[in-house]
């Protein structure tokens, strides 16, 4: 509890530090506020913004595509990935073509989903699905293979089923891996559906952020930025607690240390 309490005052003096001294530049003019805007300049934006009732439709679109898109993704990926991990033979013959499609630039792909799905939600969707799937795959295969196999050959033993297997021992014990990559699939979700509405939509954070850019209003940009950080960590902590629920068997890092 000592150790929370000091970790969380340097954190607090690091914030202070930083946004303060960054304030003192803009100030005292070493900064230019026209690259480098003050803290208390986006700080005032942003409340501007969340005061406004209007804006929270453009958070409601944003939300709905990154919702949209790590739920298909991450459902997707796991999907995929136990499958394949379960599925050696299928993985050698899909391997070169699941290497091939990873390499591409998801940024490339932006274009494309807007051809065929239009400006509208869908296509930042999709967008979100790529980032998010190899995410999840890799992590849901890998998981499945690292399977103790004296643990498996037990559960057959007493008569355990292949559905017995995927649910009692593979799931399970990919856990630990699946949701780790959840937490950081998170970002690759709002980066999608931010993407997305910066090159090409009517609504979003994505666009405020691209309108605020084409007018060379860097408050609007610092200030979107800011809000999509707050919005990360908020979805963040929520996995967080689904995690400390889901792997209660899990040993605590502070024990373990100690």
């Amino acid at each position: 509890m000592r150790n929370n309490v000091s970790d969380r005052i340097v954190q607090l003096l690091l914030v202070v530090v930083l946004f303060g001294g960054w304030q003192a530049g803009v100030s005292a003019q070493m900064i230019d506020p026209f690259f480098f805007p003050a803290p208390m300049a986006i700080a005032w934006q942003a409340w501007e913004w969340l005061s406004d009732p209007g804006f929270y439709q453009h958070v409601g679109i944003t939300l709905a595509e990154t919702g949209l898109g790590y739920v298909i993704g991450t459902t997707l990926g796991v999907a995929g990935g136990v499958w394949l991990g379960l599925s050696r033979r299928s993985a050698r013959i899909l391997d070169p073509f699941i290497k091939g499609f990873n390499a591409i630039p998801r940024v490339v792909l932006a274009p494309i989903f807007v051809l065929w799905l239009g400006l509208g939600l869908w296509s930042k969707v999709a967008l979100a699905v790529t980032l998010v799937f190899f995410t999840t795959f890799f992590n849901a295969m890998q998981g499945v293979r690292e399977v103790n196999p004296t643990v498996l050959a037990n559960a057959r033993i007493l008569g355990a089923g292949p559905s017995d297997l995927l649910r009692h021992v593979y799931f399970p014990a990919a856990a630990s891996w699946i949701l780790s990559s959840l937490r950081t699939s998170v970002g690759f979700a709002v980066v999608g559906a931010i993407i997305g509405e910066y090159l090409g939509a009517s609504a979003g954070l994505g666009y405020l952020i691209a309108q605020a850019e084409g007018n060379f209003n860097a408050v609007g940009v610092f200030a979107g930025i800011a809000i999509l950080a707050v919005f990360v960590l908020i979805i963040d902590a929520f996995l967080d607690i689904a995690e400390n629920r889901l792997i209660a068997w899990r040993p605590n890092a502070a024990r373990e240390s100690a």
